[in-house]
């Protein structure tokens, strides 16, 4: 229920009334991508230590205080001192905390998809009733008013369930020592760099989808709803079917070459319609290396770790955040869209090689 209102809520119009220009408004993104890059693993730590209700309630609270100071938002210092509450805003990886210790292995990966597939629902609902509410009553009740509600039924209804681990919450060497564990590097490694080129597509795709494909903001808007319906579909129902025939490591190595080929029709597309084709195998390539990654770092790691291992997951996007609109930037004003769709290629050619060579150490398990 907390993906019902993203990190965005309403920040950009809200941002635009203050007087930010897009540079400052990058500026905005970057603070609010960089706190939660740092906060991920740690609260991943706070998680394995004192389980994940209090998980939950710290993820809600920090959203409560988050979207609490942007209503009250009334300068553009306010507005990024608004931003601090995020380092421990994290409550997808609290949620999949909670299903990694209400699961066995061989469910894991099912149960990731299906919980993909609500956040997804969210986030579409949100994303209406957001529009709705700050058309009707201003841009803070939007932001404010039903997250107090949300929360509210957050914290009340989450199961209690967690180990207690001894260990210093913010130690780096304890953090980076899940990196350690056979196989956690390089299937890392691949989560980070598989859907990099793609994701500095996405994050330029305000501005693409104006001066490539020619849309306006409404249109925007309804490709923006198409590629999240995809989305539900794979994480909800398509993963969760194939990992009851297919092993881990063949679904990650299947995601790596489906990105590839969505490399190749990047790079060819010239027109909206191909881009909403190319959308499908990319939406499923995205979904399944995501699930089946976090399912898999998460068994590569000891039961009192898990939350570490999934906070760690969740900073891959933002960093892509932090960096991707400097490199995007670079790659789309000097080599064009093209440019995006040959470097997916290039790397996960490179990545499904990899994978084939490699003898990375995975329980080989299918869902039962």
């Amino acid at each position: 229920l907390q993906g019902v209102w993203g990190p965005g809520c309403r920040a950009g119009y809200l941002a635009k009334s203050l007087g930010l220009d897009s540079v400052g408004l990058g500026y905005l993104q970057t603070t609010f991508g960089v706190l939660q890059l740092v906060g991920g693993p740690v609260f991943g730590r706070f998680a394995d230590q004192f389980g994940a209700r209090a998980a939950l309630i710290l993820s809600c609270a920090s959203g409560s205080a988050f979207f609490l100071l942007t209503s009250i938002s009334t300068s553009i210092p306010l507005l990024f001192l608004s931003r601090l509450p995020a380092v421990f805003m994290h409550g997808l990886p609290g949620a999949q905390k909670l299903i990694t210790d209400l699961t066995t292995p061989s469910q894991r990966t099912d149960a990731l998809g299906k919980l993909g597939l609500c956040f997804g629902i969210g986030i579409i609902i949100g994303s209406a009733l957001g529009g709705v509410l700050s058309t009707k009553f201003g841009l803070t009740v939007s932001c404010f008013l039903p997250l107090t509600c949300i929360n509210r039924v957050l914290i009340n209804r989450s199961s209690s369930v967690g180990t207690s681990q001894s260990g210093n919450m913010f130690s780096i060497r304890e953090i980076l020592r899940l990196m350690k564990f056979p196989g956690v590097m390089e299937v890392f490694i691949v989560k980070v760099f598989a859907g990099l080129p793609v994701g500095l597509f996405l994050i330029m795709f305000s501005i693409i989808s104006m001066d490539f494909f020619g849309l306006e903001a409404v249109e925007s808007g309804y490709l923006m709803s198409y590629f999240g319906v995809l989305q539900m579909v794979v994480q909800g129902l398509v993963t969760g079917k194939l990992t009851n025939h297919c092993t881990e490591r063949t679904l990650l190595r299947l995601s790596v070459f489906i990105f590839a080929g969505v490399g190749l029709g990047m790079a060819l597309m010239r027109t909206v319609w191909h881009y909403c084709i190319v959308a499908v195998p990319m939406v499923f390539a995205f979904g399944t290396l995501g699930t089946v990654t976090d399912s898999i770092l998460t068994k590569a790691v000891p039961s009192s770790d898990t939350g570490t291992m999934l906070g760690i997951c969740a900073s891959v996007q933002p960093l892509t955040q932090t960096v991707g609109p400097t490199i995007g930037g670079v790659l789309y004003k000097q080599f064009g869209v093209s440019s995006f769709g040959y470097l997916q290629l290039i790397v996960n050619i490179g990545l499904f090689v990899y994978l084939l060579k490699s003898k990375i150490p995975l329980r080989e398990m299918k869902s039962q």
